[in-house]
C-alpha cells in the first residue's frame, strides 16, 4: 500500500453500538427498551468463531444445512478466517434493519439497494453511509468521527444516468430504529417496505437535480449475517437478496420496475486496513438468489463465501463454481466471478466505473442455470493510493454545513 496505515491499539475491540438516548432530534419517542431482546446497549464486534462452527478439511464448510429465517440458530460449518454465517447480532437488526447505531472512530456502516429494470435498460443503487468508507474526506480526517462524514449516495444508470454522492457533516445526520436521514434524502423502513427519499444534486459531468422515491418490497427477511474476518470486525448483513424495486424519479424515463436487492456492511476498522480486494455479486435464479463474497486479506488468508437465500427468507452456504475472468474495466481493473466451467461471463451493462470499483450488471452460468445480476470488483490497493484520493474529491464534494 502507498498509505501508512497504523493499527489502533483498541481497534479490535471497537464498538457498534445503539446511539444514547435523546442524542438526535428526531428519535421515535419511547423507544428505550429492547430491540431484538438486546437492548441499548454497546455492541461489540463479535468474532466468526462465537458461534462453534468447524473448519472442515481445505476450508471446505461440513455442514451447508438451510438457515432458518426464523429464530432457528445457524447451521455449523465454515471457516476459521471468518465465512461461517450465524445469526445477526450485536446490532439489533436480527429481525429488521435497525439504523440507530454509533460508529466507533475509524469504523463503518452503510445500507446498500441496488435494482434493475424488469427489461435491462436501467439501474439504479443507493448506499446511506455513516463513516462513508469511499469518500476522500473521511480518509483525511483521519476517520476519528464517522458521523461526520455521512452521506446518502445515489446513482442511475442508463441513458440519462446521475452520480451523487456529497460527504455531509453531523449536523446533515438524524437516526432512529427505522430511519437515516442525511440531510435532504432518508431511508425509511415502514415494517414491510424500504422507501428511499432522494432529493441530491448529481456531480460532474453532468449537474442538475436527483429527486424522487424508490420503493423497494422484499417478500421475506433474512436473519443471517457473515464475519468476513475472523474477529468479527467486519460483518456482511444480507437483510433481502430476493426483492422487488420501484422506481420513481423526476426525471424523464426514470419510473420503472425490477428485481432489487437490500444488504449492510458494518466494520470497526477501515476496508483498506484487512483487505487487499474484493468481489461480490448476487445473482437472481430460479429458486431465488445466489449470492458470492470472496475477498483477498492483508494477512495472507481468503474468503470464499457462496450462499443460496430462497424467497421465504431462508439461507444456506452453497456448493460453488470456480472462478471465472471476464473483461478488464476502462480503468484496466481485474475482475472475475463464479462461473460453470468452460464458460466465461461477461458484462452486460456497465453502471459504475472507477479507477479503484466496478459495479456492473453481469451474465453468468451458474450449474446449467444461465443468470444476470449485479456484480463489484474493488481495489484496495487502488484506493489506498494518495493520487485516487485527490481525484475521487471531484465527483465526492464536501459539505459540512447542513441545516434541517
Amino acid at each position: 500500500m502507498s498509505d501508512n496505515i497504523s493499527r489502533s491499539p483498541h481497534a479490535s475491540r471497537a464498538e457498534l453500538q445503539t446511539a444514547p438516548t435523546g442524542q438526535h432530534a428526531d428519535d421515535e419517542r419511547g423507544f428505550c427498551t429492547d430491540v431484538s431482546g438486546l437492548g441499548r446497549i454497546p455492541l461489540r464486534a463479535i468474532p466468526a468463531r462465537h458461534d462453534g462452527g468447524l473448519r472442515a478439511p481445505n476450508g471446505q464448510n461440513e455442514n451447508q444445512g438451510a438457515l432458518s429465517g426464523g429464530r432457528g440458530g445457524a447451521s455449523g460449518g465454515g471457516d476459521a478466517d471468518g465465512d461461517t454465517l450465524r445469526q445477526a447480532c450485536g446490532r439489533g437488526d436480527l429481525e429488521r434493519p435497525h439504523f440507530d447505531i454509533e460508529v466507533p472512530p475509524g469504523g463503518y456502516a452503510w445500507w446498500y439497494i441496488d435494482g434493475v429494470s424488469d427489461d435491462g435498460e436501467r439501474a439504479v443503487s443507493v448506499i446511506g453511509f455513516i463513516g462513508s468508507v469511499f469518500s476522500p474526506w473521511y480518509a483525511w480526517s483521519g476517520r476519528g468521527d464517522p458521523g461526520n462524514h455521512c452521506c446518502i449516495n445515489v446513482a442511475t444508470y442508463g441513458r440519462g444516468g446521475r452520480f451523487a454522492m456529497t460527504d455531509r457533516g453531523r449536523t446533515a445526520l438524524r437516526q432512529t430504529s427505522n430511519s437515516l436521514t442525511v440531510g435532504p434524502s432518508s431511508l425509511h423502513w415502514t415494517g414491510t417496505q424500504l422507501v428511499i427519499d432522494v432529493d441530491e444534486i448529481s456531480s460532474l459531468p453532468i449537474i442538475s437535480r436527483m429527486r424522487g422515491r424508490i420503493t423497494l418490497t422484499p417478500p421475506a427477511l433474512t436473519d443471517i449475517e457473515l464475519p468476513l474476518t475472523a474477529d468479527g470486525a467486519h460483518v456482511w448483513r444480507p437483510f433481502a437478496p430476493i426483492a422487488r424495486i420501484s422506481v420513481d424519479l423526476e426525471a424523464k424515463g426514470w419510473q420503472f420496475d425490477g428485481h432489487g436487492y437490500f444488504d449492510s456492511n458494518f466494520g470497526t476498522r477501515a476496508l483498506e486496513e484487512d483487505f487487499s480486494s474484493w468481489t461480490w455479486a448476487r445473482y437472481p435464479t430460479r429458486s431465488g438468489a445466489t449470492c458470492f463474497y470472496d475477498a483477498e486479506r492483508r494477512d495472507g488468508t481468503r474468503l470464499n463465501a457462496a450462499i443460496g437465500f430462497t424467497p421465504e427468507g431462508q439461507a444456506a452456504q452453497v456448493p460453488a463454481p470456480g472462478s471465472a475472468r471476464f473483461n478488464r474495466t476502462l480503468w484496466a481493473l481485474p475482475r472475475t466471478t463464479r462461473a460453470d466451467p468452460g464458460y466465461r461471463p461477461n458484462q452486460i451493462k456497465s453502471m459504475l466505473d472507477a479507477p479503484f470499483y466496478s459495479r456492473s450488471v453481469v451474465e453468468t452460468m451458474l450449474h446449467g442455470e444461465r443468470v444476470q445480476g449485479v456484480h463489484e470488483s474493488l481495489d484496495l490497493n487502488r484506493f489506498a493510493s494518495p493520487v485516487v484520493k485527490s481525484m475521487l474529491a471531484c465527483r465526492v464534494p464536501r459539505r459540512a454545513g447542513w441545516k434541517f
